[in-house]
């Protein structure tokens, strides 16, 4: 399942538009490092320090990813945690979708 939720970020996250900073997920024990400070985001495994930290259970992305959640409603109701810089953490859902 870890493989599954990091090659789905990878991909969505690659092909999305540089985010403007970095962020960090947090899902169980799998770290997936974004860094879009550049013209493209690069995705890793690296456990760095982030501009912001987002942590969730795999189960709870994927009913993300799949419209079973509302993401709003999954912060609200404490199933995402969210540390750090707020503006990144409202560009994640473009990385989900």
């Amino acid at each position: 399942m870890s493989n599954e939720v990091f090659d789905q970020l990878k991909e969505k996250a690659e092909a999305a538009e540089a985010i403007g900073g970095t962020l960090k997920f947090e899902v169980g024990d799998l770290t997936v490092y974004v860094d879009g400070t550049g013209n493209s985001n690069i995705v890793s495994q690296e456990d760095n320090e982030a501009d912001c930290t987002i942590s969730a259970t795999a189960d709870v992305l994927m009913d993300i990813k799949n419209g079973d959640l509302n993401p709003m409603m999954a912060v609200m109701g404490g199933k995402i945690k969210i540390g750090g810089d707020m503006g990144l953490a409202m560009k994640v859902q473009s990385l989900l979708a």
